[in-house]
């Protein structure tokens, strides 16, 4: 019984340090989403934040395209809550950078159909390329948002959250460039815009 008892222990350390080994190891994400809510007049600004980990990226095919301590972008497509794509950009992020973006100012400001929405969908693409119509999945990026919740009348709470990592499809990563190529071709200049580093506090 001592045995049994001692071989249990043994069992539970091991695990228990095989599980803190595996909260200090990185994944190899590219593809995020988060929401977006109470995007009105009166309420707090939500911001969007992403940092360069200055690590070389591992692409979608497996292949190194980026250096270590190279730029990556974050490919931004804000949706409505109708599904409906309403800007696409890219943001520059140097290594160890980090990229804020207002989702007032800069996310939904300028939207393709003509109407602010007020609550819809955020999803990025880390990428090796400067082009939202043409990302190049890369890894490297790690991004937070805060959220505007409603607490009352008049009355706003801000929370924060990473964004959640995503599966990129392939019918998904066709379907996001083409949205944003018809996007750029229908409404030239209409899109959302980037803040330059060291501008963004």
């Amino acid at each position: 019984m001592k045995k049994l008892g001692f071989v249990f222990a043994v069992l539970v350390i091991a695990l228990a340090a095989s599980s803190a080994m595996a909260q200090n190891v990185g994944d190899y994400s590219y593809y995020f989403v988060t929401y977006y809510s109470n995007n009105v007049a009166g309420a707090p600004d939500a911001v969007v934040r992403f940092i360069n980990d200055g690590d070389a990226g591992n692409t979608e095919g497996g292949s190194k395209k980026n250096v270590a301590g190279s730029d990556l972008w974050a490919a931004f497509y804000v949706f409505d809550d109708s599904q409906e794509l309403t800007e696409c950009c890219a943001c520059d992020i140097t290594a160890d950078g980090i990229l804020s973006e207002d989702v007032k100012t800069e996310l939904t400001a300028t939207p393709l159909t003509g109407k602010i929405p007020t609550r819809g969908v955020i999803k990025v693409i880390s990428s090796a390329s400067w082009d939202p119509t043409a990302p190049i999945p890369s890894t490297g990026l790690r991004g937070t948002a805060t959220h505007i919740q409603a607490a009352g009348k008049s009355a706003y709470a801000t929370t924060e959250t990473a964004f959640a990592d995503a599966n990129l499809g392939s019918a998904e990563f066709a379907l996001l460039p083409q949205l944003c190529y018809f996007a750029d071709t229908l409404l030239s200049g209409v899109g959302c815009t980037c803040t330059p580093e060291d501008h963004d506090f």
